[in-house]
């Protein structure tokens, strides 16, 4: 069980994190958060000196939620393809808010990579993750092109994503899954 203050650590980053998803970094203020923890704003400083702090923070608990469902790929199958096609129905698992407000990694990092670089760099570090492990599937598949090819299955989701939100069309992203699922079904070395 946490401390007083372990929770209203969690409780900040956890708004701070659905506010830069669904705002913006640049849009979110310490006022907002606290609206919505009734933490008082001035209390804040006991958690987080900075914005920048809670920006690292919510990346932080972002790594650790994909690590976590990347973990669930890979125990759903020893088969480095049904990891991928696993991690492909992430997707649909969270159609709602990828229409509504389009993908919480890609958003961040399209946000962040027009200022300070080590804010940029600190938001890509789930995109680093979620890479390094798709890299690994290809690499398990047998292909020699391993980085390009998760780096494309990357491109490729956060396009969908980008369209589906800026559409607003389920329809879309639905199809576009299972484009992506025949693109994973049809991997073959050359």
């Amino acid at each position: 069980m946490g401390t007083k203050g372990d929770n209203n650590r969690a409780r900040i980053v956890e708004a701070a994190d659905q506010l830069f998803y669904k705002r913006g970094y640049n849009q979110t203020s310490f006022s907002d958060i606290a609206d919505i923890t009734g933490i008082p704003r001035g209390n804040f400083y006991y958690y987080f000196k900075t914005k920048d702090e809670i920006l690292s923070a919510v990346v932080d608990a972002r790594v650790k939620q994909y690590q976590a469902a990347l973990n669930d790929c890979d125990k759903a199958s020893d088969d480095p393809r049904e990891r991928l096609l696993a991690f492909a129905d992430m997707l649909s698992s969270n159609e709602d808010t990828i229409v509504e407000s389009g993908c919480p990694i890609g958003t961040l990092c399209s946000e962040l990579a027009k200022g300070n670089g080590t804010l940029q760099s600190k938001s890509r570090e789930v995109f680093e993750v979620v890479r390094d492990w798709l890299a690994k599937q290809f690499a398990e598949l047998g292909f020699d092109d391993a980085d390009d090819r998760a780096m494309d299955m990357l491109a490729r989701m956060q396009g969908v994503s980008v369209i589906s939100s800026a559409f607003k069309d389920s329809a879309y992203l639905k199809r576009s899954i299972n484009d992506l699922k025949v693109w994973i079904n049809g991997l073959t070395l050359n």
